[in-house]
């Protein structure tokens, strides 16, 4: 695994393992912010000694590790005892299904925190409380960071995630998958917070799962969240 750069002060990893049984990747995103200071959002694995750990110290110093919704949680403990200095966030009922981090996680606000602007922009995804997601805007890179509730699972997968792709319409293109479509317990939450997403003017979509796009992003997403 190692870092590879998105745009200035942006850059992503990804991890392959089996959740449930099922390989998958997922993606790692690092911003960093005025004054060096780093954001790692959704931690993937960072063995001590490990080049991806090295990569991410050079860059910066981490100031902040997030995990971005109630799924995306597994390798966040680890990230935090290699960055002790770093606070950690989390979305709302995250600590209750982590007791072992409840003395470090900080709840994530429903909006925007002062100490990320004005490169960062973040919005709490309403609707869905099984997942509490946070999207993200990187507006020097005009790029849009999800974690579940967008995914295109593209390229060549083994046949299980094909055909898990496939089932929840995650596999031909951008989608909300049904899996997550499913989850939603107000609509209206859901639209609001999908046309606040909108409003913001990226140019590139990073998702966890597993694609990032780069052309007609915008547009994509917008047809992505229709429906709601």
């Amino acid at each position: 695994m190692q870092l590879d750069p998105l745009a200035t002060h942006l850059w992503h990893a990804t991890h392959a393992f089996k959740a449930n049984g099922l390989p998958i990747t997922t993606r790692m995103t690092v911003v960093r912010l005025p004054e060096n200071k780093l954001l790692i959002h959704s931690p993937i694995p960072m063995p001590p000694g490990s080049a991806l750990l090295r990569q991410v110290q050079s860059l910066g110093s981490v100031a902040f590790i997030v995990a971005p919704n109630k799924m995306h949680h597994l390798f966040l403990a680890p990230c935090a005892a290699a960055f002790p200095q770093a606070t950690v966030y989390g979305p709302q009922g995250l600590a209750k299904k982590r007791p072992d981090l409840a003395a470090r996680l900080q709840e994530l606000p429903t909006g925007n925190l002062p100490a990320w602007l004005p490169d960062l922009e973040h919005l709490a995804f309403q609707g869905i409380p099984a997942g509490n997601e946070s999207v993200w805007f990187h507006r020097p890179s005009a790029t849009l960071i999800v974690t579940d509730l967008l995914q295109w699972m593209a390229g060549d997968l083994p046949w299980p995630t094909r055909v898990y792709a496939t089932l929840t319409g995650a596999r031909r293109g951008l989608a909300v998958p049904w899996t997550v479509r499913a989850l939603v317990r107000d609509r209206a939450a859901a639209a609001r917070s999908a046309e606040q997403l909108l409003r913001w003017p990226f140019t590139r979509v990073v998702m966890a799962h597993n694609q990032v796009i780069e052309a007609d992003a915008h547009a994509q997403v917008a047809r992505a969240l229709a429906g709601w």
